[in-house]
C-alpha cells in the first residue's frame, strides 16, 4: 500500500534549537543512513517485542519522534496500527518510506522535528522516541517532552530509550572511556570508536536523574526506569 507523505511543521521562532542542523555524526547521505542502520543492528524481532511490551496492536495510534530508519513504525503498521514516523531527516524517511514499501504496509511520514511536529491527528495512545532525545540540550529536551506529552491521551504510554548516563558525575571520565574502549567497532563493523568519541564530545546525552525530573515535570507518571547499562537507560511513562 502507498505510504502518506506530510509535512506537519509548526512555524519555528527564529530563536527554536536548529533541529534540522545535524550534530554528532552527519548522516545526510542514503550511504551513511543504511551504514547507520546495519550498525544499530535493525531486528524486527526486538521490536515486536517492544510493541507488545507496550500493547501496540490493531487499531492503537502510535507515533515514534525521530523515527530514523522507520523499523518500529513499519512493525507496527503490520499489526494494524494507525503508525506515524517522524524525523527531521529527508534521508532517514526516504529510507523508512522504501522499507514500508517492501513491507507492503500503510504508515504516515511527517518530517518534522520534537520541536515542531504539529500533529494532526487524534491523540496517540503510544508515542516513542528511540537513541534521538540526546540530539537536544536539556533546556529543548525539556521541551521536547512537554511536545511529546500533549501528542498522548490522558493515560496514554510514552517510553524513552537512549544513551542515558547512570553512574555518579564523579565518575565520568573513568565511566565514558571505559565505555568507548569496550563497544568501539572496526571501521565497517560497526559504530567505531571515533562514533562515540564525537558522541561524547558533540551530542547532549545525560544523567537519568535528570531525565527524571523532566519526564515529571512533563506530565508523565514514570511506571518503570531500567538502567540497561550505565550507559543506556529505558523510561515507561503515563501522560497524567
Amino acid at each position: 500500500m502507498p505510504h502518506t507523505d506530510t509535512d506537519t511543521t509548526r512555524p519555528r521562532p527564529a530563536w527554536l534549537f536548529r533541529e534540522y542542523e545535524p550534530v554528532g555524526v552527519d548522516l545526510g547521505t542514503p550511504e551513511a543512513v543504511a551504514a547507520y542502520d546495519r550498525n544499530q543492528g535493525t531486528d524486527p524481532g526486538a521490536d515486536d517485542a517492544l510493541l507488545d511490551r507496550l500493547g501496540v496492536g490493531a487499531g492503537t495510534r502510535l507515533v515514534d519522534l525521530a523515527c530514523g530508519t522507520g523499523s518500529l513504525v513499519v512493525q507496527a503498521a503490520r499489526r494494524g496500527a494507525e503508525a506515524h514516523g517522524v524525523d527531521v531527516s529527508a534521508e532517514m524517511l526516504a529510507f523508512a518510506r522504501a522499507r514500508a514499501d517492501r513491507a507492503d504496509v500503510h504508515a504516515y511520514w511527517h518530517r518534522a522535528g520534537f520541536l515542531d511536529y504539529a500533529h494532526r491527528a487524534a491523540p496517540a495512545d503510544v508515542v516513542t522516541t528511540k537513541a534521538a532525545l540526546h540530539q537536544l540540550p536539556d533546556f529543548w529536551k525539556q521541551q521536547a517532552l512537554l511536545d511529546a506529552a500533549a501528542l498522548l491521551r490522558p493515560g496514554g504510554t510514552f517510553y524513552l530509550w537512549d544513551v542515558v548516563f547512570g553512574f555518579p558525575p564523579a565518575d565520568a571520565a573513568e565511566r565514558l572511556q571505559q565505555w568507548i574502549d569496550s563497544v568501539a567497532s572496526p571501521e565497517n563493523q560497526g559504530f567505531t570508536r571515533t562514533d562515540f568519541e564525537t558522541h561524547v564530545r558533540e551530542e547532549f546525552s545525560t544523567y537519568s536523574w535528570i531525565l527524571e525530573g523532566m519526564l515529571e515535570r512533563a506530565g508523565f507518571d514514570i511506571v518503570s526506569h531500567t538502567s540497561l547499562s550505565p550507559t543506556h537507560g529505558e523510561f515507561l511513562c503515563r501522560r497524567r
